[in-house]
């Protein structure tokens, strides 16, 4: 007798567990959704999270290491995907729950697909040349989450300019995670910054955590915050397109990681001395701010086109 595989209710549970523990940030904002889009939002969640941890070796997004073995992770990630996306029970929590969620939305494949390619650019130690090169990769790596998490939220997939709006939000987080972790990825041989940038500012490749050049790792830090605040102000620019709960949960999920590279760029050269969070305080007066902004989305964020200067998403 083959053993029984758990149901969708366990693997929601286990879901929960898991944003729970890799992202007290995501958590408190999914709490915002109806049932439904909760539940999808953690499913989600689970199978983005694992694949992180696969890929850089780390548990719940802690402790990412160097891996000797990248190719091989890459391979599993992608079979157990596909398998997913196939509608196959995979007998893995993570990857189940992507089953589930890809089948209840119709979910494109190739969103999941082109997250995936993210992880292979960081398996093959890639580095950005250009500004263009930075965000193709915080796409493949996060706006292509964004894009998900809108069809979770019950966004058509082919409504193209909701889910560009949805990319920006991801592509906003991304920045941010990049401008506070320069020093985290540092430890492990990665950089984000373009090349092009360093050399504008006249940094040594591999320098940039030396402290004679802080004070210029600042002002490219500041650029980040700044690039990943145009991302945002789009994102928000997209919520009238979402029911009121989902807006709200896009709201304060935007307010709480924003203030993270808003809080980078205040730093200035002393960014990196501690890991910069959000504080619990800080997290509930944005929950409330962006309760009054979801209700009054229609308002605040009158339909307008999407910046043509912004960088798009590949279709």
């Amino acid at each position: 007798m083959s053993p029984t595989l758990p149901g969708r209710d366990a693997i929601v549970a286990t879901a929960a567990e898991s944003i729970a523990r890799g992202s007290k940030s995501f958590a408190t904002a999914s709490r915002l959704f109806d049932r439904r889009t909760r539940e999808r939002a953690w499913l989600l969640y689970a199978w983005c999270r694992k694949c992180d941890d696969i890929a850089d070796g780390q548990d719940h997004g802690h402790g990412m290491t160097r891996v000797d073995d990248a190719p091989e992770r890459l391979a599993r990630i992608s079979a157990m995907t596909e398998a997913a996306l196939s509608g196959h029970q995979v007998g893995d929590p993570a990857f189940d729950a992507l089953r589930i969620v890809a089948a209840e939305t119709g979910m494109p494949p190739r969103f999941a697909r082109d997250l995936i390619a993210g992880f292979a650019l960081d398996a093959e130690d890639w580095r950005p040349r250009s500004e263009d090169d930075l965000y193709t990769y915080c796409y493949h790596v996060a706006g292509a989450v964004g894009c998900m998490m809108a069809v979770a939220m019950g966004v058509p997939p082919g409504d193209e300019a909701t889910l560009d709006r949805a990319c920006d939000l991801g592509m906003a987080f991304q920045l941010a995670n990049i401008a506070r972790d320069i020093e985290e990825d540092d430890r492990v041989g990665r950089c984000y910054l373009p090349v092009e940038w360093l050399v504008e500012m006249d940094i040594p490749p591999g320098q940039h955590m030396k402290p004679p050049f802080r004070q210029r790792l600042a002002v490219l830090a500041k650029r980040l915050a700044a690039r990943a605040e145009a991302f945002e102000a789009s994102a928000r620019a997209g919520t009238p397109a979402l029911p009121l709960r989902s807006a709200w949960a896009v709201l304060a999920a935007a307010g709480i990681y924003g203030a993270i590279g808003r809080e980078v760029a205040a730093r200035g050269e002393h960014a990196w001395d501690r890991r910069v969070t959000t504080s619990t305080g800080a997290k509930i007066a944005m929950i409330a701010r962006a309760a009054r902004e979801a209700i009054g989305r229609r308002t605040l964020y009158p339909p307008v086109p999407r910046d043509p200067n912004l960088w798009t998403r590949p279709r």
